[in-house]
């Protein structure tokens, strides 16, 4: 269990915060490429760890994430005109650039002292890049300005990944949490009965039934008391949990967090496709979850293209803002008549599931009243390294990981290994290097 203190440095990211000081040292996912779909588009509103904005794309196709008020009399700019590079606010047209700096001031008379006062006109605004099919943004001070880290879905080419977002209705820790907690499978996400062919169908969302492998999902099911081992690294963690297999073989089901809150999953044998998440907080009681599909040696089939879209694995079913489908709301369309006699949950959807759980604890978990396990060391390991982070960055100390982008170049996946072999000689097997490292080979 944390403290409450604790628990609360954990979960604030809002401006000032210990933890949004920390988010606030890298770059972030703040939109879907393709929510911006061509130069001069209409704004969006945007709201990151609290702060509104709006996001819009000009005419040379760059973003830009500025304050909504315009400084002239406080009217908002989602409603303005975003037109011949800049956004022109609809009241009395004052007009910015994506930088935020004000352009036109057609209520001033341009006499001596006009460039003066328009030079001084300017919208708070932030950096902003585009990679991997999303548009990222550094909020923090401008003299810690990282690179963008180097993770693997973003080198591929568009043809060889998929990327979506969902509405998570919880604190962003929660969510992250789950990612990282993968004895869960072995339940959550699992059938009730012992009829191989019906656990197949119940877990049909997720990348091992879609592999069609009955052997790896036999061991999930069979083996709900995961070992887990725990590597720190340049970016943040490895986390490897490993099940019975065969012939005194363990099955290791390995993930990554890499900070502040991209969270690799556990599922990819050699050949299959990658997946991975970031937790980018709304509030303190909503997150937005960034989902990404790669693979690196081909690439992704139109079949596969219309699974995710669907809900597939990490991808969920959502509406045209994003919203799952399956949500908070509506109880995530439980079957109860499901959950009787075929599932645990009842809930159509591996991401969906996971969101039931998760939100359920709470739109902040009180961590104060757990009991953990020896399941939840990578959840012990993950909450230590970032409030240690947290309160390093408040004592003066900048996180090294925001400047080692390189570090952030890693695989996560599974493999069979002898039942003798440590997890790094696991790793090293599976992907050429000890903690993952993309090339190492």
């Amino acid at each position: 269990m944390l403290s409450a203190k604790d628990n609360e440095m954990l979960t604030r990211t809002g401006a000032g915060t210990p933890m949004g000081d920390l988010f606030r040292r890298f770059w972030l996912p703040v939109l879907l490429s393709q929510e911006l779909p061509e130069p001069d588009c209409a704004p969006l509103r945007v709201k990151v760890m609290g702060e509104d904005l709006i996001a819009f794309r000009d005419t040379q196709n760059r973003v830009g994430l500025v304050e909504p008020h315009c400084p002239h009399r406080g009217a908002n700019l989602f409603f303005g005109r975003n037109e011949h590079g800049g956004i022109r606010c609809a009241f009395h047209g004052w007009k910015f650039d994506v930088g935020g700096q004000c352009l036109e001031m057609p209520t001033m008379a341009r006499n001596e002292a006009y460039e003066s006062i328009r030079a001084r006109m300017r919208l708070r605004s932030y950096p902003t890049q585009e990679a991997g099919g999303f548009v990222w943004a550094y909020m923090g001070p401008p003299e810690h300005m990282p690179e963008l880290p180097q993770m693997e879905f973003m080198t591929v080419a568009p043809a060889q990944r998929y990327v979506s977002k969902k509405l998570q209705q919880c604190n962003w820790a929660q969510a992250c949490e789950g990612a990282l907690d993968t004895a869960h499978f072995s339940f959550l996400h699992m059938s009730v009965g012992d009829d191989m062919e019906d656990t197949m169908k119940v877990i049909n969302q997720s990348e091992a039934a879609a592999s069609g492998d009955k052997d790896r999902v036999r061991w999930l099911k069979n083996d709900g008391l995961p070992r887990f081992t725990v590597t720190e690294h340049d970016a943040g963690l490895l986390l490897g949990a490993a099940r019975t297999a065969d012939r005194g073989d363990l099955y290791w089901r390995i993930s990554q967090f890499m900070l502040p809150s991209h969270a690799l999953a556990p599922n990819a044998f050699p050949g299959e496709n990658y997946h991975g998440q970031t937790f980018v907080p709304i509030t303190d009681e909503l997150c937005w979850i960034y989902c990404y599909t790669w693979n690196p040696e081909r690439p992704l089939t139109n079949a596969e293209r219309e699974r995710f879209s669907q809900g597939h694995t990490v991808h969920a079913a959502v509406d045209a803002n994003w919203v799952p489908i399956r949500n908070r709301d509506n109880d995530y369309l439980i079957d109860r008549a499901e959950q009787k006699y075929r599932s645990y949950t009842g809930i159509k959807g591996v991401s969906e599931q996971d969101a039931c759980i998760q939100d359920s604890q709470g739109f902040i978990a009180d961590r104060t009243r757990e009991h953990l396990g020896p399941t939840d060391l990578g959840i012990v390991r993950f909450r230590r390294l970032m409030l240690d982070l947290a309160k390093g960055l408040a004592a003066g100390q900048e996180p090294s990981a925001a400047n080692k982008p390189e570090s952030y170049l890693l695989r996560s996946g599974g493999t069979v290994a002898p039942g003798t072999l440590p997890l790094a000689d696991v790793m090293t097997a599976r992907f050429g290097d000890p903690i993952g490292r993309v090339g190492a080979a």
